[in-house]
């Protein structure tokens, strides 16, 4: 479908007002290849509305959807989007392996990208969720457990990902909580700037409102694809 090299730059689509999602696709494409479309979107427009788009802007999908089931019923959930083919597909790593084997094995053309911890939590959330282990460790023992169980790919905070590069070298990783140095952080806590998280070994940046609530969009993108070049 695209023919341009791929940007390392996914954009979040935090809107379902159709007009300005295709307005924030049209502005952006000379700098995005991959628009994440998370459970919110799903759930109003499913399949065929995302296929619309895909077919009108020639896009590739990141489908956030954070499937953490038995693993029949992500089996069951991943086969009801395959026609959609999307570049990445997100699952919860805590879901385990077979469930993570499962998605794997319905989507064969798609990228698993197993979600580690939330960037909106800290040390001292998982501490309060009877979590003793380290943010740092839980993160690396998960990318592990994901890329033995077929996962290509890893969601995880920039603070973490020079760590697991250095673990797994060949395991994308793609990472949220990225902000420009004057961006409000918004709920992510553990954050880096763009050309930070690229220089610790990030693969992918899940940008959004750094784009999506700039006077232009288009020009925004584009600043923040040069800064990482």
């Amino acid at each position: 479908m695209i023919v341009k090299p791929i940007s390392p730059i996914i954009l979040a689509i935090d809107t379902t007002d159709l007009q300005v999602v295709k307005g924030l696709i049209e502005k952006t494409r000379e700098s995005v290849s991959i628009y994440k479309f998370g459970l919110e979107f799903y759930l109003k427009f499913g399949n065929d509305l995302l296929q619309e788009l895909i077919n009108q802007f020639e896009i590739e999908i990141f489908l956030d959807l954070k499937l953490h089931d038995i693993p029949n019923t992500v089996k069951g959930a991943c086969r009801s989007i395959s026609s959609l083919n999307p570049y990445f597909l997100t699952v919860h790593a805590s879901g385990g392996e077979e469930m993570i084997k499962a998605a794997v094995s319905e989507l064969p053309n798609s990228k698993i990208a197993a979600v580690t911890i939330l960037t909106s939590l800290d040390q001292p959330s998982l501490t309060s969720l009877g979590i003793s282990s380290d943010i740092g460790d839980l993160v690396l023992s998960m990318a592990d457990q994901s890329f033995k169980a077929g996962a290509a790919a890893i969601v995880c905070s920039p603070l973490e990902v020079a760590m697991v590069k250095r673990k797994i070298p060949s395991l994308i990783t793609i990472t949220p909580g990225i902000r420009g140095q004057l961006s409000h952080l918004g709920d992510q806590v553990r954050t880096l700037s763009p050309k930070e998280a690229i220089d610790a070994g990030s693969d992918f940046l899940v940008i959004g409102r750094p784009i999506t609530g700039a006077e232009n969009p288009g020009v925004a993108a584009m600043e923040i694809f040069n800064s990482i070049q």
